[in-house]
């Protein structure tokens, strides 16, 4: 007997949405579209020794959770993974994966959740990267995300959350892709959204004529965006035109402008992440007159806003570049006195390396998905051998895209390096797909 013929109870939500069932002879099937509390027939579509994938066939007792998708090519497009789900319940899901992982993984229980931050859950995403396909047989382009689970671009007409006036653009992109002499040697659109400029990075491996030069920049006159060009690498980009307005984003509760240039890293949810500033600055804490590190501070999204409200802060980031416009941006907003900014690798920092950037009362933790191990690794070792003149931080905000390397990282702070998670929580970044952000908060013992 198989999968494909029972009935699957379906468990569980994994980090990828899909529904957790068991067969009767105890192997996992992941069914792609089921939702907790359903019963689903299933076709497999792939087969493993200890689980299968599989595709729903027929449903019963209904999910009171599921909603209908509000995107016509939701389960086409591999942009979301959970419109099925009412958001609700998807945050629901994550704060349940945030507290897993934090026990599974890093033997760690919170002594408070913390409500979950949320913002807008359409319309959301500042930053995207869209694929261009020219498709020589159908004579059309294609702009917009992968397939799910395929290398081949959508066929996407809009976007429920891309904000209303980029899913507007995804038509006439394809209409001005397609006049270009170049339109096969433009594999890609990156998007930045700020304040009040839409910036469009064009990828383009072979140098633009002037026809198609000129094309761009009716179209940006037309439609109210800037175009910015990618020839090579990232460090290569750079505006179609100078004179152009400058993209920022605004932090109102500090007073602070962030300029940034499109391929920098900024948060695909502005108004997520201006929660989550002042959410990360109430739980860390800082007084006036005490000095806090911000490590991986990227343009300074935390680092600015804490000096407007202790003695100095340190910023460390492992890009130059991006250590230079934390810098910039420091000036722009009056803040140099209280803020330095150091480059550093900060994956293979030592216990040296800590010592040496001095002691701080607090710290804020922002890494990539990759996590702050070194870090947490140092500070461990270093409460296993102390030094005169240095001293751990009293309270450590730890904000998080991936909560296994949260959990990982949280066991070595708690079980090595004396501290406590006092509190932790989700943060739904993206909503409707499975990506889960997350804070936590760390005290000395």
């Amino acid at each position: 007997m198989t999968a494909e013929d029972e009935w699957l109870q379906v468990e569980s939500l994994d980090l990828e949405g899909q529904g957790v069932a068991h067969d009767t002879q105890g192997k996992v099937v992941f069914v792609d579209g089921a939702l907790p509390g359903e019963q689903v027939r299933v076709r497999v579509t792939k087969r493993k020794n200890s689980w299968e994938r599989a595709e729903v066939v027929e449903r019963r007792h209904e999910s009171s959770q599921r909603v209908v998708p509000r995107c016509a090519w939701f389960g086409h497009c591999g942009g979301c993974r959970m419109q099925h789900l009412h958001v609700s319940a998807q945050v629901a899901v994550k704060q349940r994966a945030l507290e897993d992982a934090l026990w599974h993984l890093g033997k760690v229980r919170p002594e408070r959740v913390l409500r979950p931050i949320e913002g807008p859950a359409w319309g959301y995403r500042y930053r995207a990267r869209l694929s261009v396909r020219w498709v020589a047989k159908k004579g059309t382009v294609l702009v917009g995300f992968h397939e799910r689970q395929s290398s081949y671009v959508a066929d996407m007409r809009s976007c429920e959350v891309l904000p209303p006036h980029l899913s507007a653009l995804l038509l006439p992109l394809r209409e001005l892709i397609g006049a270009m002499a170049q339109r096969d040697r433009l594999p890609q659109i990156e998007v930045a959204v700020g304040d009040t400029v839409t910036a469009l990075v064009l990828r383009h491996l072979e140098p633009l004529g002037a026809d198609d030069l000129a094309r761009l920049r009716a179209f940006a006159a037309a439609h109210g965006v800037q175009w910015w060009l990618q020839p090579k690498g990232p460090d290569t980009v750079h505006p179609l035109d100078d004179d152009g307005p400058e993209l920022a984003y605004t932090l109102p509760e500090y007073g602070i402008a962030m300029p940034f240039r499109p391929t920098d890293f900024t948060q695909v949810n502005h108004q997520v992440n201006t929660t989550l500033v002042s959410r990360a600055l109430r739980l860390l804490e800082p007084g006036p007159g005490e000095r806090v590190i911000d490590w991986f501070c990227g343009l300074g999204n935390f680092t600015l806003p804490l000096a407007t409200r202790c003695r100095e802060v340190l910023g460390l980031e492992g890009s130059e570049s991006l250590v230079q416009r934390s810098r910039e941006n420091a000036a722009r907003n009056g803040l140099v006195e209280k803020t330095s900014f150091a480059a550093r690798n900060l994956f293979e920092l030592t216990p040296d390396d800590l010592a040496a950037f001095g002691t701080a009362d607090r710290w804020l933790v922002d890494p990539p998905r990759e996590g702050a191990f070194a870090l947490a690794k140092a500070l461990a070792d270093l409460h296993g051998a102390p030094r005169a003149g240095w001293a751990p931080p009293q309270r450590i905000v730890y904000v998080s895209c991936n909560p296994a390397t949260l959990a990982r990282d949280a066991g070595l702070l708690v079980h090595q390096a004396g501290y406590r998670c006092t509190a932790a929580g989700a943060v739904n970044m993206f909503p409707h797909t499975a990506h889960v952000e997350s804070i936590a908060v760390f005290d000395r013992a």
